[in-house]
């Protein structure tokens, strides 16, 4: 089960060497997990490549202005934070992660805008007007249901929809749809944030989705007009330039648009909890005997190359003014 892998790729990165030196059914303490722990998560936020300035979306789409405060990471390791740190299934689309220059994306109490694409085509705004946003609300709630059973298939918590910490509110003239969702998340210690906004252009749709804590509504709440234009679509793929004659209708409007899928943010630390008791009564031999392994898994995740005998090095690369995505 990929959760439980990454708890002992975490151990493996701390020092399995020394544990193996001691005896081999001695169990791990409680202060030595919480020191991998640690370790493993400096050194993915050691590996993440921030980015700031402005970002050029691949095909030319659209460009992402980062504003003042904030930081970008690119749409590869942004795949990876999302599944194997959040806890999310693989998802196509995704063009980065958004967050505040202050905060780490392993900070347990961190938030992030996730950056998508969907090319779903010209949505049509005018039912906004006509939407009651506390039916549709009911309709999500029933339509989750049915997902759950999916997502407990895959091995994926069920997810329950509290309710709207944020009212749907369409800018008609910008284009721009924003609202929040409450989440529960099952097994959950704290319910989950998702603040949505969705950008509209000529063949799709340019989604950001805040992930986060409860906790940090307020904080969220309070930058989102920091990143509302963010986007700036190139000529030719503005809402627009709509061409009736030739493009794709999609197939939903504005309340199709709010009852789209949901992120989750389980975060890492809740991630370990899980697991963290049962393992505190494995034997060191037993943690050391699949290092081997999950070092392939950890080289994945960071893109770093581990030489015999030598400490995972820092990746520093040299990021252009105006990077392509």
């Amino acid at each position: 089960m990929k959760r439980i892998f990454l708890l002992l790729a975490l151990m493996c990165l701390t020092g399995l060497n020394t544990f193996a030196q001691k005896k081999a059914k001695e169990p791990l303490t409680e202060a030595e997990l919480l020191k991998a722990q640690q370790a493993y998560l400096d050194s993915v936020e050691t590996a993440i490549k921030y980015q700031t300035g402005t970002i050029t979306l691949s095909n030319n789409l659209a460009k992402l202005k980062i504003p003042a405060g904030f930081k970008y990471i690119n749409p590869e390791q942004s795949n990876q934070v999302l599944t194997e740190l959040w806890g999310n299934p693989p998802s196509e689309g995704i063009y980065g992660i958004i967050l505040p220059e202050k905060m780490k994306i392993t900070d347990e109490n961190a938030y992030a805008f996730v950056v998508e694409w969907d090319e779903m085509g010209y949505v049509k705004d005018d039912d906004a007007d006509e939407i009651n946003y506390d039916d549709l609300l009911k309709d999500m709630k029933e339509d989750m249901e049915s997902e759950n059973e999916e997502r407990k298939k895959e091995g994926y918590p069920a997810i329950q929809i509290v309710g709207w910490a944020s009212k749907p509110f369409y800018d008609k003239n910008r284009k721009i749809l924003h609202w929040a969702k409450e989440l529960k998340f099952e097994g959950g210690s704290e319910n989950t944030l998702n603040y949505n906004i969705r950008i509209l252009g000529r063949k799709g749709v340019l989604v950001l989705n805040a992930v986060a804590g409860m906790a940090e509504f307020p904080l969220v709440n309070k930058d989102i007009n920091k990143v509302l234009d963010i986007v700036e679509f190139t000529d030719g793929n503005k809402y627009a330039d709509f061409n009736p004659s030739a493009d794709k209708i999609a197939a939903v409007g504005i309340g199709g648009l709010v009852a789209g899928k949901v992120l989750a943010k389980l975060g890492i630390l809740g991630v370990l909890a899980k697991f963290f008791a049962p393992l505190l009564k494995f034997g060191k031999l037993l943690i050391v005997a699949v290092g081997a392994g999950l070092s392939a898994i950890w080289r994945f995740f960071t893109g770093k190359k581990e030489e015999e005998g030598e400490v995972l090095k820092e990746i520093n690369p040299e990021e252009p003014t105006e990077p392509t995505v």
